[in-house]
């Protein structure tokens, strides 16, 4: 995962020995980046087969398990920095790639390969030819509204580099927060952050770890709205005269700087041009979203300016929009006279902004289509913010180039890709690998393999395999969750709680803040809302057994018993899961009731036993070939509208599922 261009499969293999020989047939100025990532694929061989024998060894000729050729080629076609070829033979891996990148993806796919038998470990004869199909694979990182410590950006990078996601998005300023030290403006870091920020060795260390990688890191400071930070920091930036700190609280602030003065201009491109230079890639990102406007249309000077600039609506009304077009291109010369590209959310979008912006879609495809339509270069974030809590499948299906996309075939080549977005209201350092993982991976196929690659249920088949495999790289998407419970469990049995757990999902979408908790940065997230899975992997198979149970009730023929025995055998997957819900209730209510923190979620588990034992009551009736009578089907369907009802700001995860049963006929 990601599923290759191309792929044939032999019926042998390649075991592996007690040696591991290594030859890199490189260019005259060979990248030090392949020979380390060879080194760490040794490495992590060695501790996946506990073979301590199983020394990397390079070598420069003879005979090597595995040999890496890149840099050979003389001419590449547009987009083939990151193609390479695979072949796994019994005699040995040959890696062809004709740049360093193609070779770096190359070995995560040789990674995903490794495969144990009852004794032995192997990879697979097979031969494979493969390139991305978005140059632009993205996943951005939220480090303004949580801090996400160095130790939490690089194993978010190691688990980018096994799936093949090849730009770090780093969000690094907002309402919230100023995350880089900065030393031509130093109270941007010493107000702005609260003490938690990145000091530009740490930066340079991060950007290196990534580069090894084969990952860009493009950073983003957000202007002129989520911008309380800066201002906490900088007052002459405000739109108004009031004084602030650095936020508190979430949500859209509606704060902004003040477009009008050659003051902020100055500022911010003293900012931009240090940043500018600390980040090498050509790419820089300025935010733009969210400003309503509603400060510049209090400020009587401002408004007057924009009178004056003659930033006016049809209606004679202070136009917004044209002011921030105007900022927008004062900010696009200062990113442009430092040899950048200027990156901005999909709001900077509009009439006079240069074609040379690239917009970044976050609110539909309408914006997308209409930015490429104009001109600019493209990214899809629409569809992929996985912060939402929606399922990987939903993510996987989205694509930034539908074969119905109304674009032309020269309008189509300006949709750079698509990038995943994990914004961090709701996840601090401690889960916020849970929140990414595995489900990132999914948007990472569909960024990388052919369109046609849709198979959903193969899907989820592989997202298992990869999450096992990002474990073993040292994300803590399983551990972190696993952790709260055992501390919510408070030395009882943990079981319990785990299994409640696993059929929970949070809210969708930003309903956490309008259901009885206000958060603010300090709130901890340490609930048994935060160790729910963003999408349960229970809830899901659960599904899927009744999906299969009740298309082969359909496909059966008519002979008067209601379960075929296959039918049959499909049931029993189906009641197994429903009689552990059924009876967890009484084993984890004690723990639920006598902790304070798990006491609002105690109705959930209710719930839960009762709809699964509604629904064995169902599987019984399909069992003896009964049709469930109306009354009994209505008031089923009431009790499971109330079961729908979210505490502790989570939700029953199977509920639809349960309802086609209690629907069936």
């Amino acid at each position: 995962m990601p599923v290759p261009a191309q792929v044939k499969w032999g019926a042998s293999r390649f075991a592996l020995k007690n040696t591991w020989r290594i030859q890199l047939n490189a260019p005259a100025t060979p990248d030090s980046a392949v020979r380390a990532a060879a080194q760490r694929m040794s490495t992590w061989l060695i501790q996946q087969t506990d073979a301590k024998r199983l020394a990397p060894e390079f070598t420069s000729s003879g005979a090597a398990d595995l040999t890496i050729r890149y840099g050979q080629v003389g001419h590449m076609e547009a987009g083939d920095e990151e193609r390479y070829s695979l072949r796994v033979t019994p005699a040995g891996i040959a890696l062809d790639a004709p740049t360093s990148l193609g070779a770096l993806r190359g070995l995560e796919t040789l990674r995903q390969l490794l495969t144990k038998d009852k004794k032995n470990f192997y990879f697979p004869e097979v031969d494979i030819t493969d390139q991305p199909r978005f140059g632009w694979r993205g996943l951005l990182i939220d480090a303004a509204r949580h801090f996400m410590p160095v130790a939490v950006i690089k194993r978010n990078l190691d688990g980018m580099a096994a799936v093949k996601l090849n730009v770090m998005h780093w969000h690094l300023s907002d309402d919230q927060g100023f995350r880089v030290e900065s030393k031509t403006l130093p109270r941007l870091h010493e107000v702005g952050s609260e003490g938690q920020y990145y000091t530009q060795a740490q930066v340079r260390e991060v950007l290196r770890y990534a580069a090894a990688r084969g990952i860009r890191v493009i950073p983003e400071f957000d202007m002129p709205g989520h911008a309380t930070s800066w201002l906490a920091a900088y007052p002459v930036l405000a739109s108004n005269d009031s004084t602030y700190g650095v936020a508190q609280r979430w949500g859209v602030l509606n704060i902004a700087m003040d477009p009008t003065r050659e003051t902020t201009y100055q500022l911010l491109d003293t900012l931009i041009g240090e940043m500018g230079a600390l980040y090498p890639d050509p790419y820089f990102h300025i935010g733009g979203d969210e400003n309503d406007g509603r400060q510049w249309r209090r400020n009587p000077r401002i408004v007057e300016f924009m009178k004056q600039k003659g930033f006016m609506t049809a209606k004679g009304q202070p136009d917004k929009h044209a002011l921030q077009t105007y900022f927008n291109r004062r900010i696009l010369e200062s990113v442009t006279a430092r040899g950048k590209k200027m990156v901005g959310w999909d709001e900077i979008l509009g009439p006079g902004l240069p074609p040379s912006a690239v917009i970044q879609s976050w609110r539909g495809r309408k914006g997308l289509y209409e930015a490429a339509k104009a001109g600019h270069a493209t990214i899809l974030s629409n569809g992929y913010y996985i912060d939402l809590n929606y399922s990987a499948a939903s993510h996987y299906l989205n694509d930034p180039l539908p074969a119905d996309a109304p674009l032309t075939a020269v309008e189509k080549q300006r949709i750079l890709g698509g990038e995943a977005t994990m914004w961090a209201e709701f996840a601090d350092s401690v889960i916020v690998d849970s929140r990414i993982w595995p489900r990132a991976a999914a948007i990472a196929e569909r960024l990388w393999s052919p369109a046609m690659v849709k198979d959903v249920p193969d899907m989820y088949r592989r997202l298992g395999g990869i999450s096992t495999l990002l474990e073993t790289l040292g994300l803590q998407h399983k551990r972190a969750p696993e952790k709260i419970l055992t501390q919510l469990a408070a030395g009882r049995e943990v079981a319990p709680l785990r299994t409640f757990a696993s059929v929970l999902e949070p809210v969708k979408e930003y309903k956490r803040h309008f259901q009885g908790m206000k958060y603010t940065t300090q709130t901890p997230l340490n609930r048994l809302v935060d160790a729910a899975p963003a999408e349960s992997d229970a809830a899901r198979e659960f599904g899927v057994a009744v999906d299969k149970l009740l298309q082969l009730r359909q496909n059966a023929p008519q002979t008067g018993s209601a379960l075929t025995a296959e039918s049959k055998v499909a049931a029993v997957a189906v009641a197994t899961s429903l009689r552990q819900w059924q009876l967890n209730d009484a084993l984890v209510r004690p723990m639920l009731l006598a902790q304070p923190s798990l006491q609002e979620y105690a109705p959930l588990s209710a719930q839960l036993s009762s709809i699964s034992a509604l629904a064995l009551v169902r599987l019984r009736q399909m069992e003896k070939g009964e049709k469930p009578s109306t009354a009994w089907q209505t008031a089923a369907l009431k009790q499971l509208d109330a079961a729908k009802a979210p505490a502790g700001q989570a939700e029953l995860a199977m509920i639809a599922s349960v309802r086609k049963l209690i629907e069936s006929k």
